[in-house]
């Protein structure tokens, strides 16, 4: 089972969605979040489980579609899991 690393930037875009989402409902930002975390964790047992990510050439930099999030993450080994970021589909991925 490989430990999950959750990177500064991934910590700043789940702070980010559940400020923007809890301005409307404070109930549903709650519950995005939990789901985006539960997604990841699920990453320990499969890591390989998410496509490649089309932009970058890197068999090891994956991802999951959540909604219109994509959670990017990097596998740099077989006990380590780092997500990258949650990028939302909405904005230019660079």
């Amino acid at each position: 089972m490989a430990v999950l690393n959750w990177t500064p930037q991934a910590i700043t875009d789940l702070i980010n969605i559940s400020e923007f989402i809890g301005k409307d409902s404070s109930k549903y930002a709650i519950i995005t979040i939990n789901k985006i975390k539960m997604l990841a964790k699920k990453l320990t047992l499969q890591p390989y489980s998410g496509r490649k990510v089309p932009e970058i050439n890197n068999n090891n930099v994956r991802e999951i579609i959540f909604g219109n999030y994509r959670i990017i993450y990097k596998i740099h080994a077989i006990n380590r899991i780092d997500i990258l970021t949650i990028h939302h589909s909405a904005r230019h991925f660079y």
